[in-house]
């Protein structure tokens, strides 16, 4: 079988509109003057993983819902213009959009607008069956279409990563994604135990290896039953923002896994992904290279 796509991404299409705070959280007020703009840019998880991949060099192709609207207009521009595939099933209930507000530390709280899906959406399997038979491997957003094709990835014989976002380790919810993937990603932000919820993911489920980032405290990386801190790497100017970090760093682990290198330095690449995004503008959809990314790995040794 040809497996000719590197990377199909599922899910996580979408717009933000950002809105730089002078708090977080923001004091209650009548009104507030935005002298930086309120800007709308597309770039949503699935979106920001893929435009990563993609500028890492990776063949990458990306499914998911859009609206017939101008956000989703949004979205296929962006990756017309990365020379990124796009497959799109039609949404009536319009492109995926939230509201980002970024602190001046770079902390972001997002408003996800869940009026644009219906609990009966399905990814059409003679659309993602094909795709997927075509691809080495699958980064599935946690999306709820996305958790009605697991047994269909799975059948696939391509390998899976997801990115469980904030997950607190007991929600159900995520569980199915955290279970059915070979590699996990996911924020200790509401992990009272990182350790313990890494061990029970890999112990429960098909993942070997499981990673939790912890922002200006790097990450830890869990794979061959060993758990390793993995330091955090100094960004090369200023921290404007963190949106898009834990996307960066996905792209740039899958990236080297997919090149053949070992997990430690695929969370390497990661760190320096990560610390590149927090000095992107939430305003912008932009990734590091392949050349960039190289060439701080080696600095960073």
């Amino acid at each position: 079988m040809s497996r000719d796509i590197d990377v199909l991404v599922l899910g996580g299409a979408g717009v933000d509109t950002i809105v730089y705070v002078p708090a977080l959280p923001l004091p209650y007020a009548d009104s507030y003057m935005i002298d930086s703009g309120i800007r709308t840019r597309a770039g949503q998880t699935g979106d920001f993983v893929a435009v990563g991949l993609g500028a890492l060099g990776l063949n990458t192709h990306h499914l998911d819902f859009l609206g017939d609207d101008p956000e989703g207009d949004l979205v296929r521009a962006l990756h017309r213009d990365r020379g990124i595939a796009l497959t799109v099933v039609p949404q009536p209930a319009g492109t995926k959009r939230a509201v980002n507000l970024v602190g001046p530390d770079g902390r972001r709280l997002s408003l996800y607008d869940t009026s644009r899906a219906h609990p009966d959406d399905r990814l059409p399997p003679d659309t993602l069956r094909p795709l997927t038979e075509a691809s080495r491997h699958v980064h599935v957003s946690i999306t709820h279409p996305c958790s009605h094709a697991l047994p269909l990835l799975r059948e696939s014989g391509a390998t899976l990563s997801t990115d469980l976002h904030d997950w607190d380790g007991e929600n159900p919810y995520h569980e199915p994604f955290a279970l059915a993937a070979d590699v996990v990603f996911l924020s200790a932000a509401a992990l009272t135990d990182p350790e313990h919820t890494l061990r029970d993911i890999a112990a429960r489920g098909r993942a070997d290896v499981v990673v939790a980032t912890a922002g200006a405290e790097g990450a830890y990386l869990l794979t061959d039953d060993e758990l390793t801190h993995i330091p955090p790497v100094a960004p090369s100017t200023p921290v404007i923002d963190s949106n898009g970090a834990g996307d960066a760093f996905a792209a740039a682990f899958l990236f080297g896994r997919l090149t053949g290198e070992p997990p430690h330095r695929c969370a390497l690449y990661g760190a320096v992904a990560g610390a590149y995004a927090c000095t992107v503008p939430s305003t912008e959809t932009e990734a590091i290279t392949r050349e960039a990314l190289l060439a701080r790995v080696g600095s960073a040794r």
